[in-house]
């Protein structure tokens, strides 16, 4: 028996559009991302609001992961929406559509049940709903966090605030180096950490990922892949895939950060090989094994 993993954050229909193709209203949303990566390590719990059009084949999709869908909460009106399109460097999009829609009145409320999970991540939502939901835990050995530039821009206080409250943020590059107002990647590592964070992810893409902590700096490569089609939630499947390997052996030590960092690195390998969440569909855990075993052999001499 494992820990439990609680996750709160977006579920979206994306409309994608990149140089291999393009997807129209495909099950997306931090929390939808996080969610069926981190469930094929260990329970997830999942927090999030749909619309009253949301298909209810995704619903049993979730489902069909072992996710707990109690805190999935069903508002009167159309799900969120996203639109984008990427740049042949892929590392470069353009949203052309965002429609909040019942996102916009999202209000998280963990269950009951919830409020005594082992690990909690919140996914990139409103700094301040993040911190509401710090509020509701009664118990919670670990607990993560997301964000993105806009935050960073427009809210920086409500997320500073954050910041003193988790225990790990998970940030990409460009993101680590606005929150520290550094150009050095190392020096705003050190920066975002004296915030309160005592670990810190940067995910720098097709590079691979960095982690910060107080056992020193640890570096994982993202796994080399022929084609990308959709990086979309790679970011969220990467910590989906780091807390749910946490959470499967039950150990907060370093050698299990590192382990969960591979994880994660493995997790975002599937779930950019197709749109949306389709890779993911059809991923076995003997295919995670396998690539996982494929990762240690890059790494090992």
């Amino acid at each position: 028996m494992s820990w439990s993993v609680c996750v709160v954050g977006s579920l979206a229909l994306d409309s994608i559009e990149t140089s291999t193709g393009r997807a129209e209203e495909v099950l997306g949303g931090s929390g939808a991302y996080f969610a069926v990566a981190a469930s094929f390590l260990a329970p997830v719990r999942m927090v999030a609001v749909a619309g009253s059009d949301f298909p209810p084949e995704e619903r049993d999709f979730l489902a069909s992961c072992g996710i707990d869908l109690e805190g999935l909460v069903e508002l009167e009106g159309p799900t969120f929406r996203w639109t984008g399109r990427y740049h042949e460097d892929m590392n470069v999009r353009d949203t052309l559509d965002l429609q909040l829609n019942v996102f916009a009145e999202f209000s998280p409320e963990l269950p009951p049940a919830y409020r005594n999970s082992e690990l909690v991540f919140l996914a990139n939502i409103q700094p301040g709903l993040q911190a509401s939901v710090l509020s509701q835990l009664e118990s919670c050995r670990y607990t993560g966090a997301d964000t993105m530039d806009h935050w960073i821009e427009s809210d920086r206080e409500s997320l500073e605030s954050l910041l003193a409250g988790v225990h790990m943020l998970s940030i990409n590059d460009s993101e680590a180096r606005m929150l520290a107002g550094e150009n050095n990647i190392v020096t705003a590592a050190e920066r975002i950490r004296s915030m309160g964070p005592s670990t810190l992810i940067i995910k720098r893409g097709e590079y691979g990922a960095l982690l910060f902590s107080e056992d020193g700096t640890f570096a994982v490569p993202a796994f080399p892949l022929e084609e990308v089609v959709d990086p979309t939630g790679a970011g969220d499947c990467f910590a989906g895939g780091v807390f749910g390997s946490l959470a499967a052996s039950e150990s907060l030590d370093p050698t299990a950060l590192r382990r969960a960092m591979l994880y994660g690195s493995v997790l975002a390998s599937f779930a950019v090989e197709d749109f949306g969440l389709g890779r993911l569909r059809t991923l076995t855990r003997e295919d995670i094994d396998e690539r996982y075993s494929a990762f240690l052999d890059l790494t090992r001499f």
